[in-house]
């Protein structure tokens, strides 16, 4: 990491509180919530989010695709970390690492109709125009995902995912954040609640 941090067992007060909350198996933080270390106030608006759009209990899209959404951004911006981590989530997810590894390599070689359906194929093309050319992105391309059968509130979840992986993305990639000492797709803890923690 290119920046300084407060590693877990140097935190105190309100960060040593907030580091307990977002730590995964056996007390590890993953390096992209250390990174926020020196201003947790945006540790908790970065947590916060991640869980809304990938865990909230009232989003729709099925969560191993909203993961795939996410390894897709992440491929296209050449995010090693997030794409490392989310894919051991979309793996775990899916349950059948045959039909994982079709999905990585369709993600990977951009031949995407050997993983996903007419229907997904238009969300990750969505993707690519709002990750490489945001300022193209027109109504013509959520009609397009209209008429491959996404409601408006799916195409709003897709949005969010997408809009989010480029905010991580860029955050990883811009302070040199790495995946040593993290565990893949294990932390921060999903169960994790910061709606009540308040940076003073």
């Amino acid at each position: 990491m290119w920046i300084e941090h407060v590693p877990y067992e140097e935190a105190s007060g309100e960060l040593k509180e907030l580091y307990g909350r977002v730590s995964g198996p056996g007390g590890n933080v993953d390096n992209i919530m250390l990174a926020h270390s020196l201003r947790p106030h945006t540790m908790v608006g970065h947590l916060t989010l991640y869980k809304a759009v990938l865990h909230h209990p009232g989003n729709t899209v099925p969560r191993w695709f909203l993961e795939a959404l996410g390894v897709y951004v992440s491929l296209l911006n050449g995010c090693r970390y997030c794409l490392e981590h989310h894919f051991t989530g979309l793996r775990r997810l899916l349950g059948d690492e045959e039909r994982a590894a079709a999905v990585r390599a369709a993600l990977e070689k951009g031949d995407l109709s050997r993983a996903f359906t007419h229907k997904e194929r238009a969300a990750l093309d969505y993707a690519v125009v709002l990750t490489r050319s945001p300022s193209e992105v027109s109504q013509a391309d959520v009609e397009r995902l209209r008429r491959a059968g996404w409601e408006d509130g799916e195409i709003l979840e897709i949005n969010q995912v997408v809009a989010y992986f480029n905010y991580a993305n860029r955050t990883v990639l811009g302070l040199g954040v790495g995946l040593a000492g993290d565990v893949l797709g294990l932390s921060p803890q999903e169960s994790a609640d910061l709606t009540d923690w308040r940076h003073r």
